[in-house]
């Protein structure tokens, strides 16, 4: 493997560099993995045979491309390498020592790379029986990209944010999602108002998960646009959301002992039953 992999790096000489543990591009990764300092341009560090393909197939922009010749284990991994050396900004090489101090796995494969995420704008949200999900203060960043991976199973157009409290590009986001925030939309919003204006001038109906509601989740049609919030792990749906028309609630019956699901395990069970609905696979 390690001679394709050294075709692969002298093939693309003019973009190439070795690089050790104070390189600049090795020290912005490892800030980017810590999520220490700001971050601006939505980059992420993705790792791994399974990451390359979801970034490849998603045509994410790939700033840097890092490279262990010395943990490069399979063809996967070299076409891999190959494909993503064509369209990345740069070539880094790292020896085994260096690549698995960026890398959390206990046998990396030596495959890595600094991306950018997709900008995504209203534009992009269709006004057709959408189907979109408010994210509002959620804080965890692992329920974050659970539910983006749910939301992309299910079909939804578009995940909203207000009120943000976790980077979009959190490490634990971003593998939580599984490749899911490489592909689904996600808008964030300066303010509750701004966001519900949005919805109300697209004729979105909006469904607020509340456990104090009277009406289950499947107990709703789903006709035309509508638009589920899901509320903070800690402080629920900020009570702007309450005020005004087209507003309805629904709540998950709980049959055992706790009062409620975990946002993101909540998430899924309410967007699979919109999507139903608005397949009319449930009646």
């Amino acid at each position: 493997m390690n001679d394709k992999i050294n075709g692969i790096i002298e093939s693309h000489k003019g973009k190439t560099r070795f690089a050790g543990k104070d390189n600049p591009v090795i020290k912005h990764a490892a800030a980017l993995l810590s999520n220490t300092k700001p971050n601006p341009k939505k980059l992420v560090v993705i790792e791994g045979i399974w990451a390359f393909g979801m970034a490849l197939r998603a045509g994410l922009e790939m700033i840097h491309l890092l490279l262990a010749p010395e943990c490069v284990y399979s063809p996967e991994a070299v076409s891999l390498a190959e494909r993503a050396s064509e369209i990345s900004g740069d070539i880094s090489v790292l020896s085994k020592k260096v690549f698995a101090s960026l890398s959390e796995r206990d046998e990396p494969d030596g495959l890595m790379a600094v991306c950018r995420l997709p900008v995504w704008g209203v534009s992009d949200i269709k006004r057709d029986d959408a189907l979109v999900v408010v994210l509002d203060g959620l804080e965890i960043p692992g329920n974050i990209g659970t539910i983006l991976r749910s939301a992309d199973a299910a079909g939804v157009d578009a995940v909203l944010v207000c009120d943000k409290k976790a980077r979009m590009t959190h490490p634990k986001l971003i593998k939580g999602s599984m490749g899911a925030a490489f592909f689904v939309p996600v808008i964030e919003w300066e303010s509750v108002t701004e966001c519900k204006k949005w919805l109300h001038d697209n004729g979105f109906s909006v469904f607020l998960a509340d456990t104090r509601a009277e009406k289950g989740f499947h107990e709703y049609d789903y006709k035309g646009n509508c638009a589920v919030v899901m509320g903070s792990e800690r402080y629920g749906i900020n009570r702007e959301w309450y005020d005004g028309e087209n507003v309805n609630l629904l709540s998950i019956p709980m049959r055992g002992r706790c009062d409620s699901l975990n946002v993101a395990i909540a998430s899924t069970v309410i967007l699979y039953e919109m999507r139903l609905k608005k397949d009319n696979l449930r009646k």
